[in-house]
């Protein structure tokens, strides 16, 4: 695999993972909907609302440095039910398992270059994380000094960021065992995304507790249920609605000038396919 290596996350980490055949893996650029997901699934795999614990907890991010890997992987090892994990690393940086199922979330660069911004904004403990890579040499973590528009310009140069991701599960979006799910598509008929995800993960859920299964996975509930997905305070400004912040698409229209939408239009055509793209701005139920 391919080293990714930042102050946040380091993918040496799955050298340690024991996979299991029936384990979930949410893959994704950040703020493209990956807690959202990891919502959908655990409510998926518990119809009747038994969730056996906080969602950020029973589905970590497998790279994250935040749960140290001694604490991590026993942990993992230990729950006996179906797991579900989330990684925000390219597909040349994972592992791929034949009997694991992989769930690739995407959204419009632009619609999470904003969410980002409000991440980067109330993520708490930056600083430290900063000195932490510099006395380690790794990449300089981002930074947000409240000009949206240099920010912007470093985003969109990251090589390993977004587009980079995107373009490596793309490759691969003809795999059995890998599932394409629209940020937009949720927005638009959670309900029909949900069933597509429960058919693609093998769940059969009992039509009596259908509409409770998927108000649960509404941005309005995860937004009011913090038992639900775990104590944000911990690392965000704000807890769960500062993390699940608006949902909302398109904000970046009254942001963005039209020379970094005419740059983030050149990027995304030097590293995407054109059906790539148009799935990118549009999800499913646009092209």
């Amino acid at each position: 695999m391919r080293k990714y290596h930042t102050a946040i996350m380091d993918n040496r980490r799955w050298d340690q993972f024991k996979p299991r055949p029936d384990d979930i893996f949410v893959c994704t650029p950040a703020k493209c909907g990956t807690t959202w997901t990891q919502t959908i699934v655990a409510s998926l795999l518990w119809p009747d609302g038994d969730i056996p614990g906080p969602i950020m907890m029973l589905s970590p991010w497998i790279e994250a440095e935040f749960m140290p890997a001694e604490v991590m992987h026993p942990t993992l090892e230990a729950q006996t039910h179906r797991r579900f994990m989330k990684s925000h690393t390219a597909a040349d940086g994972i592992p791929f398992f034949d009997d694991a199922k992989y769930i690739v979330v995407g959204r419009d660069g632009r619609d999470a270059f904003m969410s980002f911004t409000n991440h980067i904004e109330r993520m708490k403990g930056l600083d430290d994380m900063r000195a932490k890579a510099k006395e380690a040499g790794l990449p300089e973590l981002e930074e947000y000094d409240g000009d949206i528009h240099a920010f912007f310009d470093r985003w969109l140069a990251d090589d390993d960021h977004f587009f980079h991701i995107i373009a490596t599960y793309w490759e691969r979006r003809e795999q059995s065992n890998l599932l394409f799910v629209h940020f937009n598509d949720l927005k638009t008929d959670l309900s029909a995304e949900m069933r597509r995800i429960a058919d693609f993960l093998d769940v059969d859920v009992p039509a009596s507790l259908w509409e409770t299964v998927v108000d649960r996975c509404t941005f309005e509930s995860m937004r009011e249920n913090d038992d639900m997905l775990g104590p944000l305070d911990i690392m965000f400004e704000g807890g769960t609605k500062g993390f699940i912040f608006k949902g909302t698409n398109g904000r970046w229209r009254d942001v963005l000038t039209s020379d970094e939408v005419a740059r983030y239009q050149k990027r995304a055509s030097g590293c995407l396919p054109a059906e790539a793209i148009e799935w990118l701005e549009h999800g499913r139920s646009g092209v």
